[in-house]
């Protein structure tokens, strides 16, 4: 019985094992082979070493797509998690019609991201602009994906947009472990508003926080899709994100030993702040 048991497993463990080291390990392996040589994605290629990785620190583009990817990332997690909370604040609450509520706030994460971002992209584009000259308000007239200033706002609320349902069944979940008893109990001490969801409602639901501040993060950081459909980067490079640099200068620009070094360089990035958060997450829940 044991040994069917055992043969089971590794019938269904051996498949997905090999599958997950051809489709992820060996790519992985390649790409950090590559940063090392200066292939162009085709052709012969020679090694250059640490040149690639060295030639990164002192690429203003690359510095560039850094600072906004993280600033992106940074805006863009605040948004969400502020919005999420009410958001399962409200529908956890005794209201009307909750579960269609639920059903319809989770729509847009239902739609593949390009599909979002082409939507919006005619929004800001066209419909906006229409809008405002009726209105007659000067300041939207022009798209705001067209200004410097002003694009990666319109990112952020599509970011924003499709990723505050997955938030919000994270933060349902844990509001709904929080006994009534507590509540009962703050309700006899005075807690009521802010310092009712402050003193009581947050503290326990810290660890669901930690995790959506992780992955909202980690998501924010590696945004590509948004950015495909959006602006391409533009105007002026000025909302270009590492993920679509490596991807636009890699796959076609010729420089995809020099972006394999910015992948590898990303990646011990993302590791280190994914780590640091959930050191500093878990700290917070001991605490309390």
């Amino acid at each position: 019985m044991k040994n069917d048991r055992k043969r089971t497993c590794l019938l269904i463990t051996i498949p997905i094992l090999l599958l997950f080291i051809t489709f992820n390990t060996i790519p992985l392996l390649r790409g950090v082979v590559y940063s090392f040589t200066n292939f162009r994605g085709f052709g012969n290629y020679e090694w250059v070493g640490f040149r690639n990785y060295i030639d990164l620190f002192s690429d203003a583009r690359v510095g560039s797509s850094y600072i906004f990817t993280i600033k992106l990332a940074i805006v863009t997690t605040i948004v969400v998690n502020v919005i999420s909370i009410l958001l399962a604040l409200a529908l956890n609450s005794k209201i009307r019609a909750k579960g269609f509520f639920r059903g319809a706030y989770f729509l847009p994460n239902v739609l593949g991201a390009l599909v979002v971002g082409y939507i919006f992209n005619y929004f800001f584009t066209y419909l906006v602009p229409a809008l405002a000259d009726m209105a007659g308000t000067g300041a939207l007239k022009s798209s705001i994906l067209a200004e410097k200033n002003t694009a990666w706002i319109g990112i952020v609320v599509v970011c924003a947009w499709q990723a505050v349902a997955m938030n919000t069944i994270i933060y349902i979940s844990g509001l709904q472990t929080v006994p009534e008893d507590v509540y009962e109990a703050g309700s006899l001490d005075g807690a009521t508003g802010w310092k009712k969801f402050w003193k009581l409602t947050f503290p326990l639901i810290i660890p669901f926080f930690s995790i959506n501040m992780v992955l909202c993060v980690k998501n924010f950081l590696m945004v590509f899709d948004q950015i495909m459909a959006l602006t391409k980067g533009g105007p002026a490079q000025s909302t270009e994100s590492i993920s679509y640099l490596i991807y636009n200068n890699g796959m076609k620009g010729g420089q995809f030993g020099f972006q394999s070094a910015n992948a590898v360089v990303f990646f011990i990035v993302i590791v280190i702040i994914s780590v640091a958060q959930m050191k500093f997450s878990g700290k917070k829940e001991e605490q309390l």
